[in-house]
C-alpha cells in the first residue's frame, strides 16, 4: 500500500508539468477515465492515496511548526532563562548589547525631560524645584536601565533558543525526508488545483505585500524587529542596502517561476494574472 501511495505521488509530481495546458490534458484524461472499465476500483484507490496524502502532509506540517515552537518556548523558560539570568546577576556584564540601545534609550530620556520641562512651563508643576526635577529624571533613567537590561537578556535567550529550534527543525527534516516529499507534492497539487482566479489573486497579493510599492516600510519594520530580537544593532545602511536589493531578487524569481513553471502548467492563469494586474 504505502508503494503504491509513494508511486501515485510520483507520478502526480511528474505529471503537473506538461507540453499541453493542463485543462486539455484533464479532459482528455476524464474522457479516457469514464470509458475505463475498472474507473470505479482507480477512483477509490486514488480517494485513498489523496486521503493518505492530506493526512500525513497535516501532521507533518503540525509536528515542523509545534515541536520548534515548544521546544523554544520550554527552553527559553526553564532551561536557557534562569541560566542566562544567573550568569548575567554574577558577571554584569552592563546594560547595552549594542549602541543602537543605547541610542533608543538616550532620546526616550530625552524626550521625558523635555516633556517635564514642557508641563512645568504650563503649569502643570508650578512649584517644583530643581532637585526634584532632578530626581524625577533619575527615577526615568532607572526605568530605562531595568527596561534596556531585560532586552539585552532576552536577546541572548532568544538568541540560544532560536538556536536550539532551528537544530530540532533540521532533525525533523532530515530524519523526514518522505513525509517533507508527501507535503511538498501536497502543496503543488493545492496550488496548481487553484482556480485561474484564485492564482491570479494570490500573485498579485504575494507581489504587493512583498515586492510592490508599499513592501519597503513593512520590510524595514520586520527588519528592524528581527535585529531587536536578536539584540542586533540597527544599522540603517544595512538595512536600506537590504531593502533596496532583497525584493528586486525576489521579484526577478517570482516572474521566472511563472514564466518557466505557471505559463506552462496554467496559461490561462497567467493571461488572467496580466489582466487583473493592468
Amino acid at each position: 500500500m504505502k508503494y503504491w501511495n509513494l508511486k501515485k505521488l510520483n507520478q502526480s509530481t511528474i505529471e503537473k508539468i506538461s507540453p499541453l495546458p493542463r485543462s486539455i490534458t484533464k479532459t482528455f484524461d476524464k474522457f479516457k477515465q469514464e470509458l475505463n472499465p475498472q474507473a470505479e476500483m482507480e477512483a477509490l484507490e486514488e480517494f485513498r492515496v489523496s486521503r493518505y496524502q492530506t493526512i500525513a502532509s497535516m501532521k507533518y506540517l503540525l509536528a515542523i511548526i509545534i515541536v520548534p515552537l515548544l521546544i523554544n518556548q520550554v527552553s527559553k523558560n526553564f532551561l536557557i532563562g534562569p541560566a542566562v539570568d544567573y550568569l548575567w546577576n554574577i558577571k554584569q556584564p552592563g546594560i547595552f548589547l549594542n549602541e543602537s540601545q543605547e541610542e533608543r534609550a538616550l532620546i526616550e530620556l530625552q524626550r521625558f525631560e523635555e516633556k517635564l520641562h514642557f508641563e512645568i512651563l504650563i503649569g502643570k508643576f508650578p512649584d517644583i524645584s530643581s532637585d526634584l526635577i532632578k530626581e524625577k529624571v533619575r527615577e526615568k533613567a532607572l526605568l530605562i536601565t531595568n527596561d534596556y537590561v531585560l532586552e539585552s537578556v532576552n536577546a541572548i535567550k532568544n538568541i540560544l533558543a532560536d538556536i536550539l529550534s532551528i537544530g530540532v527543525l533540521s532533525i525533523l527534516i532530515i530524519s523526514g525526508r518522505r513525509e517533507l516529499y508527501i507535503l511538498k507534492s501536497f502543496i503543488n497539487e493545492l496550488i496548481y488545483g487553484l482556480s485561474d482566479t484564485a492564482k491570479a489573486f494570490l500573485i498579485i497579493l504575494f507581489t504587493d505585500i512583498f515586492v510592490g510599492f508599499h513592501s519597503p516600510h513593512g520590510w524595514e519594520v520586520v527588519l528592524e524587529i528581527i535585529l531587536r530580537h536578536f539584540g542586533l544593532p540597527e544599522n540603517r545602511d544595512f538595512i536600506f542596502l537590504f531593502i533596496s536589493t532583497f525584493p528586486v531578487v525576489l521579484d526577478t524569481i517570482f516572474k521566472y517561476w511563472i514564466f518557466r513553471y505557471l505559463n506552462r502548467i496554467s496559461p490561462s492563469a497567467v493571461a488572467t494574472y496580466h489582466s487583473m494586474n493592468e
